[in-house]
């Protein structure tokens, strides 16, 4: 397959490229800088520009533009860069996808969708929840209906536990120093999900017919921050005995305190199973351990 990626340059973008790439897959990136390579294409979503050829032969997009949601606090205008860095770019790729016959569209979104959502169970089919998150995921998802007929998969992910970086780059040395704790009560729950089943879960929504519409990519077996808290402790043989009071945590990141940290999504990858997919990393505990080597 010719498979295009937008924002291809972080940890997920660069990582599902080498996998597709490793499978005997073309890919192709749009930037949004002067070209460098000759597998880039520029391109400028605000303006709805994109480089000619960017599309030619192409069998599959996946878009997985989004500006960080930390650690900038959410003022106005920083929501409002965080919107835009995933709609805009969404409207442009949906639309050329049904323009141009392009048969399949992988979309990144979260599990944020769900906002906070207590201990229920949530498969695909639960609704869309309250706060800026999830009104934020609802539009972004949204957004993919201008494809048309083609496949759109939409990619609600989890937390990424990888090595590299992402939620583990912060926490590692402060675990590692006895320093880690539960956040809040601890009650929350995280749909974690291990680096290597992300990228198998997005290469699977590129290359399977079996996947469409939204698809929780997290963990099967969902855990709580204080189960989470013990198991890292215990992966890297420390203790995890601190507390952070919910309080503290809004005080120094505000809305995202209760919007990320604090809420609770026990999601579970439904769709996924349905369709056949199988994770390497089913608990946890493994999924960290595997970070941490």
């Amino acid at each position: 397959m010719r498979v295009l990626i937008a924002g291809s340059s972080g940890l997920l973008g660069n990582a599902l490229t080498a996998r597709l790439r490793a499978g005997g897959h073309e890919v192709v990136r749009l930037v949004r800088r002067e070209t460098r390579k000759p597998d880039e294409f520029s391109w400028d979503p605000p303006a709805g520009r994109v480089a000619d050829g960017a599309f030619d032969g192409t069998d599959a997009v996946v878009n997985l533009c989004g500006a960080p949601l930390l650690p900038q606090r959410w003022s106005a205008a920083r929501k409002q860069v965080i919107v835009d860095s995933r709609v805009e770019p969404t409207e442009v790729l949906a639309e050329a996808v049904a323009e141009r016959g392009i048969p399949v569209l992988v979309n990144a979104s979260a599990v944020g969708y769900y906002g906070n959502a207590g201990s229920a169970l949530l498969e695909e089919s639960a609704p869309n929840g309250d706060g800026f998150l999830a009104n934020l995921c609802d539009a972004w998802e949204n957004a993919t209906t201008a494809a048309g007929d083609a496949r759109v998969v939409r990619v609600r992910t989890g937390l990424v536990l990888s090595g590299d970086g992402g939620l583990l780059g912060p926490l590692k040395p402060l675990f590692s120093l006895a320093l880690g704790g539960k956040l809040g009560d601890g009650t929350q729950y995280m749909p974690w999900i291990a680096e290597e089943d992300q990228i198998s879960a997005l290469e699977f929504a590129v290359t399977s017919d079996r996947l469409s519409g939204p698809v929780n990519v997290c963990g099967p077996l969902p855990v709580t921050n204080a189960e989470f808290t013990r198991e890292f402790g215990r992966v890297l043989n420390r203790p995890a005995p601190w507390w952070v009071p919910a309080p503290a945590m809004k005080l120094a990141i505000g809305q995202a305190a209760e919007e990320m940290a604090l809420a609770s999504q026990r999601a579970v990858p439904r769709a996924l199973e349905d369709a056949g997919f199988e994770f390497e990393y089913r608990t946890v505990g493994d999924a960290l351990a595997a970070a941490v080597r």
